[in-house]
């Protein structure tokens, strides 16, 4: 079974959050379909390469629930992917997060 979702992916820098969406694939962890909101990568350069970047991280979101999980950065390959830990573990949370019933709205 293929499962792919798609995910906000946020590259923090110093004093910027670039923010951009993308695809994870389930069985393998890796994310592809990265798309930059207001970024360009010819003028503004790939995210992690800068020097003031400080780590990579992915929403997976349902409703208004969400997981936060860490993205893994190979700066040669300019691609991104999860590491089989964290995507173990992602696994975990996201069944809990797409298994719970709806949250409830208070008026």
């Amino acid at each position: 079974m293929d499962l792919k979702l798609p995910i906000s992916i946020h590259d923090e820098l110093s004093d910027e959050i670039i923010d951009s969406t993308g695809t994870l694939d389930l069985a393998s962890g890796e994310i592809t379909d990265v798309r930059y909101h207001d970024h360009d990568l010819e003028s503004g350069g790939f995210p992690a390469e800068r020097e003031d970047y400080d780590f990579t991280c992915g929403i997976l979101r349902n409703g208004t629930k969400e997981v936060e999980f860490r993205i893994e950065v190979d700066v040669v390959g300019r691609k991104y992917s999860i590491t089989p830990s964290e995507l173990l573990e992602l696994k975990g949370r996201a069944a809990k997060l797409f298994s719970a019933p709806p949250a409830s709205r208070k008026s």
